[in-house]
C-alpha cells in the first residue's frame, strides 16, 4: 500500500488539529476532512478560547497536564512568529478569584501558564467578594480567526474538504483505509455513543476595548475574557440541553454576573448572544479501534467528548490522535502486521 487513504469526521478545532497532526506525522497518506458544518458553524466558533484547563475524569493528570504543556507550547510558538495575527493567537494575562480558598491553592497547570502566582492583597481589593485568587499570563485562541487559518494550512498541504453529514462509519470503508473520529455531539448518532450528551454554553460578546486583564471565577462560570475584536462574558453549563436559541433570561444574569466582576461592563455596548453545544461523556476519548463487518475490516480513532476544555488541550490531544493513525498506517503498510489487525 504505497498511501494511506485518511478520513477526519468533524471541523471544528479537534477536528482540524488533528488533520494537521496527521499531515505532519504520517508520511504517504491523503486526507480527506468530512463534515456537514464549517467554520463560522461549528461549536468551536463560539468557544471563548482562553487556555485555563479543567480535569478530566478517567485521564491521569500526568497525561493531562502533558496535554495542555504541548498546546501551551503550540500556541506559544504560533504567538511568537509572524502568523500571531492570522492565527489569531495571543497572550493575554489577569485573575483567576475564589469566594473561598480551594483545597488546591496551586492547580496542575500552575508551571505551565507564565508568571504564575497568589494574587496580592491589593490586588484581591478589586474584587471585594473574593478571598484568594491567582494571577498568570495565558493565551488566548480566538476560534473564529484560528479555524480558517487551521483549514488554509490543511489546504496548502493538499488535504481535501467534502461537505457531507456521515451517517455510518461504515459509508467510508470503500474509499478510506482509516477514519477518525471527531465529530463531537454526533457521535451519540454516528456511533450510537449514549454517554455523549450537550454541555449547552451561552455567551455574550460585547465591545469594551478598554479591557485588558481576563477575570475567572474559579467556578469557572463566570468570566471575562478581552479578545482581538470583542470581549468574551459568560457563561453556562447546561447539561442535556439541546436548544441553540439564546435565552434572554440567560443573557440578563450573565451580564448582570460580569458587572460584579467589572463594573465599567455597564458602558459596553454592541452585545452579541452566542450559543454553542460542547460535546461532553464521563470521560474524553481518545483510542483506536478495529470495525470488522462481512469480512472487510475498518480502522478507527476516536477523539471526541472534550466538554468545555477542548481549546485548552486540543494541540496535545491532536497529536496522540496522530500517533495512533500512525500505528494503523504502519500496520496496513506491513502484511505481517495486518493480518492481526
Amino acid at each position: 500500500m504505497d498511501t494511506v487513504r485518511i478520513a477526519v469526521i468533524g471541523a471544528g478545532v479537534i477536528g482540524l488539529s488533528t488533520a494537521v497532526c496527521i499531515s505532519q506525522l504520517v508520511p504517504q497518506c491523503s486526507i480527506t476532512v468530512i463534515a456537514d458544518k464549517f467554520t463560522p458553524n461549528t461549536t468551536s466558533d463560539v468557544a471563548a478560547g482562553i487556555l485555563i484547563p479543567h480535569a478530566y475524569e478517567g485521564t491521569p493528570i500526568c497525561t493531562q497536564k502533558r496535554w495542555f504543556r504541548e498546546t501551551f507550547n503550540h500556541l506559544s510558538s504560533v504567538a511568537n512568529s509572524t502568523e500571531a495575527v492570522a492565527a489569531g493567537v495571543h497572550l493575554v494575562s489577569g485573575w483567576q478569584i475564589f469566594r473561598s480558598i480551594p483545597t488546591e491553592q496551586v492547580p496542575f497547570w500552575a508551571d505551565v501558564v507564565l508568571g504564575f502566582r497568589k494574587m496580592t492583597e491589593a490586588e484581591l481589593k478589586k474584587f471585594p467578594q473574593y478571598v484568594f485568587g491567582h494571577a498568570f499570563t495565558t493565551l488566548k485562541c480566538e476560534t473564529s480567526i484560528y479555524l480558517p487559518w487551521l483549514e488554509k494550512r490543511l489546504k496548502d498541504r493538499g488535504v481535501l474538504f467534502l461537505r457531507r453529514r456521515v451517517e455510518d462509519l461504515w459509508e467510508l470503508q470503500p474509499s478510506f483505509d482509516i477514519v477518525v473520529n471527531c465529530s463531537g455531539l454526533g457521535s451519540l448518532e454516528l456511533v450510537g455513543d449514549s454517554t455523549v450528551f450537550p454541555l449547552r454554553g451561552q455567551v455574550l460578546q460585547v465591545q469594551a476595548p478598554w479591557l485588558k486583564h481576563f477575570i475567572r471565577d474559579g467556578s469557572g462560570l463566570t468570566y471575562v475574557y478581552p479578545g482581538v475584536s470583542h470581549v468574551t462574558l459568560g457563561g453556562t453549563r447546561q447539561k442535556g440541553d439541546w436548544n441553540l436559541s439564546p435565552d434572554a433570561e440567560v443573557s440578563r444574569d450573565i451580564f448582570s454576573r460580569c458587572c460584579t466582576l467589572e463594573p465599567s461592563l455597564h458602558r459596553a455596548c454592541s452585545i452579541k448572544e452566542r450559543v454553542g453545544l460542547r460535546p461532553d461523556r464521563p470521560s474524553m476519548l481518545l483510542q483506536k479501534e478495529v470495525l470488522v463487518r462481512d469480512g472487510q475490516r475498518l480502522c478507527v480513532v476516536h477523539h471526541y467528548g472534550h466538554g468545555s476544555g477542548g481549546v485548552s488541550v486540543h494541540w496535545g490531544c491532536a497529536l496522540e490522535a496522530a500517533k495512533l493513525v500512525s500505528e494503523f498506517a504502519q500496520a496496513l503498510r506491513t502484511p505481517a502486521l495486518t493480518s492481526k489487525l
